[in-house]
């Protein structure tokens, strides 16, 4: 079977395709698992024109004028020269340009959509969802909650095109916790971790509250706070000089993502209180490195925590579940929670797990 991944949107920020690969690696690393028992092909648009194997994956990288970004019949037609059996077409935002796809390639070409945390559109986006939806085989979702809700929505007509698969894996894996400490110099004796934006979403407000509680009576926990951006950043630290142990929670900052791998490996456990995720990356690489979740309860973080099974679940913007959840995190097996997260990661999350099932979808159109 050929799969041709295809990404619309064009990436103007990179003129070389290796450091393009490095940094969408959660991605590629799909496309190489499934490249072990298929042929791959992916197409993308940066500011390079050429073609590249790598990991057993074709990578073609092609150019279109802004003239042709809604209606790329040059793209369309290097898609239907490639001789694809299944077109794996990255984000919900390109409806038209589906329509057209479809028009061009053979009936007997499959296309599926990835969704890429889109939300169901309104206006004539639409519309053009609704009309694009005839011509689309399969929907993949990170939670099949999130896809059913675009039924409800009225954007996709059935929920039997709906299928839960995770859009990206994580690079890291589980290292040694000493050695990783030693890199990151976390010495508290339970290490609570949080990685994110400082935006509303993800609630970085909730979590400094409910563990202030949580270390007046648990003074040996630390929890350590990874961000790249600063939104809430001023609010977090007026919290932290009103409180009786400012030093229980550590503003770290912004890392490099490869540093991420020893900061996974430092954590026992880790904690998130988002709104909404299309799927929770974050939260995947803590898995792959066996820190054991404390999340809240959406449908993206549910899929990833095997329905709770793994680790414990909160209502978003609960400042006293979570607070319940940090005292029953003390309660915990925590060398049993870390390996079913770990296997968890291995039989759902993985690269290879990830290519399986979408081999799966594929092969049952």
């Amino acid at each position: 079977m050929h799969y041709v991944s295809l990404i619309y949107q064009r990436d103007g920020s990179y003129s070389l395709p290796h450091p393009w690969l490095q940094r969408v690696r959660p991605y590629g690393g799909v496309l190489e698992a499934l490249a072990l028992h298929s042929k791959v092909t992916h197409v993308a648009q940066i500011n390079y024109e050429g073609e590249l194997i790598e990991n057993g994956v074709n990578y073609h990288f092609v150019s279109c004028s802004d003239e042709q970004e809604l209606f790329p019949y040059k793209l369309h037609r290097f898609i239907k020269s490639l001789k694809p059996d299944v077109v794996l077409v990255h984000s919900f935002n390109h409806p038209l340009q589906v329509v057209q796809l479809r028009l061009v390639l053979p009936n007997q070409v499959k296309i599926i959509v990835q969704n890429h945390a889109e939300k169901p559109a309104v206006g004539m986006r639409k519309v053009l969802q609704r009309l694009a939806d005839k011509w689309v085989d399969a929907y993949l979702f990170a939670s099949t909650t999130m896809g059913l809700d675009w039924v409800a929505k009225g954007n996709i007509a059935s929920p039997k095109k709906i299928h839960e698969v995770m859009e990206l894996s994580s690079v890291f894996y589980q290292t040694d916790k000493q050695i990783a400490r030693a890199k990151t110099g976390v010495d508290a004796d339970m290490v609570y971790l949080w990685v994110g934006r400082l935006d509303a979403n993800k609630d970085p407000l909730t979590v400094v509250k409910a563990f202030i509680k949580f270390a007046e009576v648990n003074t040996k926990a630390c929890l350590y706070m990874l961000y790249h951006t600063e939104e809430l950043l001023t609010e977090i630290k007026k919290l932290l000089r009103e409180s009786p142990n400012p030093d229980a929670v550590k503003l770290i900052g912004k890392l490099p993502h490869d540093d991420m791998q020893y900061w996974f490996n430092s954590a026992d456990f880790f904690v998130a209180a988002s709104y909404y995720e299309g799927s929770g990356t974050a939260l995947c690489e803590a898995l792959s490195c066996g820190c054991v979740p404390i999340v809240s309860d959406i449908p993206s973080f549910i899929m990833i925590t095997d329905s709770g099974k793994i680790g414990l679940l909160f209502s978003p913007g609960k400042e006293d579940e979570l607070l319940l959840c940090l005292n029953k995190s003390q309660e915990l097996d925590l060398n049993a929670q870390r390996e079913n997260a770990l296997a968890y990661f291995k039989s759902n999350l993985s690269f290879e797990a990830i290519a399986q099932k979408i081999h799966a979808v594929a092969s049952s159109l």
